[in-house]
């Protein structure tokens, strides 16, 4: 399946290397639009979303494809939910809503 706008992704960028988690905007041969927070931000953000704490929103951003190391689908695998449902499960929202 090819990934398109609207999905759900993790993207791993070099130079500086950082860890996306987000919705695609925008996919080119320039780069990719992201709405998006830092990975390592996902359990807190969910546990502030849930506890109605202030939060970081997710931002637009958009990164030219020279960064974008690995762009990946979130999706569930063998016995392991993804990122979307594991949000749904903690804050009982819709991320793509948020």
């Amino acid at each position: 399946m090819k990934i398109e706008s609207g999905d759900l992704v993790i993207a791993v960028l070099h130079s500086p290397r950082e860890k996306l988690y987000g919705q695609l905007s925008e996919i080119s041969t320039a780069g990719i639009g992201l709405r998006a927070i830092e990975l390592g931000y996902f359990e807190d953000w969910c546990r502030a979303i849930s506890e109605g704490e202030p939060h970081l929103p997710m931002t637009e951003q958009f990164i030219p494809m020279w960064r974008v190391e690995r762009l990946t689908r979130d999706e569930p695998t063998e016995g392991a939910p993804s990122l979307a449902e594991q949000f749904t499960k903690r804050t009982g929202r819709d991320l793509i809503e948020f």
